[in-house]
């Protein structure tokens, strides 16, 4: 594995390290802010953040210069990534349940992966195929262990749901790559692209909540809180995830970035809930994966 490739998984792993965090504040956060009202504040808290990181690097411009292309495959892979992807996230969310959404939200890496090879020529070695999937599979261990999810509302329409978010997933890393690949883009320029792109299919279906409002009152100790989580989550976590995508393979980058459940069992333990022989199994299975996939040349 050349350096870059190692410094682009590192940053996956790290990525998805600071989005279990995000994801035990969010948790908490969304007992009291609506699911889509907390996607909308902490996307715009992180769009702040990074126009202030923007300007103090003078890089306004998102250093793409005069590539007009890569622009489009950055507004583009927002658009269906984040955009779609989230919105078909929470539907299959409330009609399939959040564990069996989540299991099927690793189909992500491998067809990221197989896009990456048809349209960008990125061939994976037997090694790094043999680390993909003995880290998705220890992911899924951990994943579908313990109590099985209430039902939803329609499983057959969640599991649509739940295929339309690992598909545009797995477009939108594969569009941010041929981005990267077109133009020597600054990272924090095409995270401030996504993410706008990504809140403007959100705002088009909040339009079309009736009664919704933006206008609610909420405690200092709740805003500190979102913003907290908004810095880790969004701010550096789709930073890092952009770092991963230019600088490591699509597939290994988006398997990585999939870990996220792993990083949340030392937390949970640190909160004190019992941590399970399975889940500690799946947890070493995966980390053998990742041993794999860093060790492929």
């Amino acid at each position: 594995m050349s350096t870059s490739t190692v410094w682009g998984a590192a940053a996956a792993l790290l990525a998805a390290a600071l989005w279990s965090v995000a994801s035990i504040i969010y948790g908490r956060l969304g007992l009291q802010i609506p699911p889509l009202l907390l996607n909308l504040a902490k996307g715009l808290v992180a769009i702040v953040l990074l126009l202030v990181t923007l300007a103090a690097q003078s890089q306004l411009g998102f250093g793409l210069g005069i590539n007009p292309p890569a622009l489009s495959l950055l507004a583009l892979s927002g658009l269906i990534g984040i955009g779609l992807g989230d919105t078909a996230y929470f539907h299959a969310i409330n009609n399939l349940g959040a564990r069996r959404s989540l299991l099927l939200d690793t189909l992500a890496a491998p067809l990221s992966a197989v896009l990456a090879m048809i349209f960008l020529q990125e061939n994976l070695g037997n090694l790094a195929w043999l680390g993909m999937f003995c880290t998705l599979g220890g992911v899924a261990w951990v994943i579908s262990e313990g109590t099985p999810d209430l039902p939803g509302k329609s499983p057959r329409l969640g599991l649509s749901w739940a295929i339309v978010s690992a598909v545009s997933q797995a477009v939108g890393s594969v569009l941010s790559r041929s981005a990267f690949m077109l133009a020597d883009v600054n990272t924090f320029g095409s995270s401030l692209i996504r993410i706008t792109s990504g809140l403007i299919v959100i705002m088009i279906w909040l339009s079309r909540i009736r009664g919704f409002t933006m206008v609610k009152t909420y405690s200092y100790r709740l805003w500190l809180g979102l913003a907290g989580a908004a810095f880790l989550g969004t701010y550096m976590g789709i930073w890092l995830q952009q770092v991963s995508l230019k600088l490591a393979p699509t597939g290994i980058a988006q398997t990585l970035l999939s870990t996220s459940p792993l990083f949340i069992l030392p937390l949970a333990a640190v909160l004190g809930d019992r941590i399970s022989k399975r889940a500690v199994l799946g947890a070493v299975i995966s980390v053998g994966g990742i041993v794999l996939l860093f060790t492929e040349t």
